[in-house]
């Protein structure tokens, strides 16, 4: 008998699938620029590859470094400081910090 596979979309693409429609992104997408200091907003989706976890869907951060050809984004959920390292592809422009 075969096993159950337990890779990283096992038990999500349903889930990915429902609430990720329409959110194919272009080109432009994945080779936007950002500066240090960009607030921009987690947004997965297009590509399953290196997709952040859908906790932080939504979240809005800020560009501390460029690592890579991805970013590192400090986002503030409650009373924690996350750091996450995201691709170009799943972020989208908010604004820079006033």
């Amino acid at each position: 008998m075969a096993r159950k596979s337990k890779g990283t979309l096992s038990r999500r693409t349903r889930n990915l699938s429902r609430h990720f429609k329409g959110q194919m992104r272009n080109v432009d997408a994945s080779i936007m620029e950002y500066s240090i200091g960009d607030m921009v907003a987690v947004v997965p989706g297009a590509n399953a590859k290196n997709i952040p976890h859908p906790r932080y869907k939504g979240k809005i951060g800020e560009i501390v470094e460029k690592r890579g050809s991805s970013y590192l984004v400090k986002l503030k959920i409650m009373n924690a400081t996350k750091t996450l390292v995201v691709p170009p592809l799943h972020l989208k422009h908010v604004g820079k910090p006033e």
